[in-house]
């Protein structure tokens, strides 16, 4: 769970630097993906380094789930029968349900931002369309119910991942002490700056700033 989490948030981490590279225009952000497809070349074939960078990500997604599916099954075997009195906390309660239902909808926002924006079957543009045509058609102010969705699926993405980030520092052993607020911050800082950075290109292209 902690090493497909990390892999994920760092690929979250470069993704973002990229997306921002629309606010320089269409000519670079056209350049960045040209560049993503052809990396590594001529050492080799063209999209062999994406084409590596997809297959780590789709079995980290993978494992990430399974590992979550796994240890609430060890948890219920754990504890087969519940507590007679088990206090029930509003932090506790949070955990769940932004762990579990945010992961549904953070999975069901991955299968459409793949059919939307990566193979275009969806997406007004076409798979024949530039990048910088894709974004821009993707998020127009007429298609404002699929920016709602992802302004939703990327508010539950920064949940997941603050809460993910905090566990990973209680489960290695950093929250305690001295050490407990700064760690908190820090996981609320990049989850919030994830979310800033994502958000901000469909706000900008369905308000008009990027056209």
């Amino acid at each position: 769970m902690a090493v497909t989490g990390a892999v994920l948030v760092l690929y979250l981490v470069a993704h973002v630097v990229g997306n921002l590279k629309i606010f320089y225009g269409a000519e670079a952000f056209n350049d960045y993906a040209h560049w993503l497809r052809h990396v590594g070349e001529p050492a080799v074939p063209a999209r062999t380094v994406l084409t590596l960078v997809e297959v780590v990500l789709a079995v980290s997604v993978i494992l990430h789930m399974w590992s979550a599916v796994t240890l609430t099954r060890r948890a219920s075997k754990a504890r087969p029968v519940k507590y007679a009195a088990r206090r029930k906390t509003q932090a506790s309660g949070y955990a769940v349900h932004t762990m579990r239902y945010g992961g549904v909808v953070i999975l069901l926002f991955i299968i459409w931002h793949l059919l939307d924006l990566t193979f275009a079957t969806v997406n007004p543009a076409g798979p024949a369309g530039l990048p910088y045509d894709r974004l821009v058609q993707g998020f127009a102010p007429e298609r404002w119910p699929v920016t709602l969705f992802y302004v939703v699926a990327l508010v539950m993405l920064g949940l997941h991942l603050r809460h993910g980030v905090w566990s990973a520092f209680q489960t290695l052993g950093l929250a305690n002490g001295r050490s407990y607020r700064p760690l908190k911050i820090v996981a609320v800082g990049l989850s919030l700056v994830l979310v800033l950075g994502f958000l901000s290109v469909p706000v900008a292209i369905a308000i008009g700033v990027i056209k």
